[in-house]
């Protein structure tokens, strides 16, 4: 399928990609896991930053973009890490462009590729390009009468110039959970109008329902993560201390910084039969002056 604005063709690793032009911007969705691994403004740098490493393959989460945990964070006994739906096909069900240029494109997780546990959720992806980013989740309990517990969370890699001279703001006040020390966390306080990264950090702020902006003074810009129907924020980086798989390259480090939004841990979400929850995240950028 190929328009002026939309096509599908074949990315990294032979895996079915859609390209999105637009008259601000450029975006591509990967099929395997429903994963944006670009957007980019005209003139700007890549808002997303992917790890040279990742592995493109069916078996495999790619290691950057906007990886979709879903329909649980984290580990669990039994299962990949933060759920099935970073590493499943994904249908491309409709495709759409404004009449203002902006596209839209919607995408479904086939319930057969669900385990029986999860069989019963109608999962669907949202994506607007324009001169933002919107990305919205969208999952349905159709069992008969079972309620379902649920973790959600746009895992965002973002591309930054160095992250030695990145703050991010809007978490100051907010309690988190602190899981560079450990798999259980420690409870903190944070205390700082604007977060620096100078060490390995893993944070899940809960009940953290506002935008944060990364301020980015090497790139000369600022990045704004709206969000709705989120109660958690998390905020990563491995810096050099933490072991990671080899689909990481440890120097690129100092170009991304994960500020992911969802409901995870104690922000787990109870989906009652019949019932839809949905998880919109909205990206900008705007220049640092």
């Amino acid at each position: 399928m190929s328009t002026k604005s939309v096509e599908l063709t074949t990315g990294h690793g032979g895996l079915p990609l859609v390209k999105i032009r637009t008259p601000w911007s450029a975006a591509e969705i990967c099929l395997h896991g429903a994963h944006v691994t670009h957007f980019q403004k005209n003139g700007e740098p890549p808002l997303l930053f992917v790890s040279a490493k990742s592995h493109f393959a069916t078996s495999e989460a790619i290691r950057g973009g906007v990886p979709i945990c879903f329909p649980w964070f984290g580990p669990r006994d039994g299962g990949p890490a933060h759920g099935l739906a970073r590493i499943l096909s994904w249908d491309l069900a409709e495709t759409s462009v404004a009449n203002n240029g902006s596209v839209t494109v919607r995408l479904r997780l086939p319930k057969e590729n669900l385990t029986s546990e999860w069989s019963a959720l109608r999962t669907e992806f949202v994506v607007t390009v324009a001169d933002t980013l919107t990305m919205e989740l969208v999952a349905t309990n159709e069992s008969a009468g079972k309620t379902l517990e649920i973790e959600n969370c746009l895992h965002t890699y973002f591309r930054v110039g160095d992250i030695t001279q990145v703050s991010i703001a809007g978490l100051q006040g907010l309690p988190f959970d602190d899981f560079a020390l450990g798999t259980t966390g420690a409870r903190k306080l944070e205390n700082d109008a604007a977060l620096r990264i100078t060490k390995e950090t893993n944070r899940v702020y809960p009940d953290a329902t506002g935008a944060v902006e990364i301020r980015d003074e090497n790139l000369k810009r600022i990045i704004r993560v709206e969000k709705s129907n989120s109660k958690s924020t998390v905020v990563w980086n491995p810096w050099t201390t933490q072991k990671l798989p080899d689909d990481f390259d440890p120097p690129e480090y100092r170009k991304m910084v994960c500020v992911e939004s969802g409901n995870v841990k104690q922000n787990k979400i109870s989906l009652n039969p019949g019932e839809p929850k949905s998880l919109k995240v909205i990206l900008s950028s705007a220049p640092l002056k």
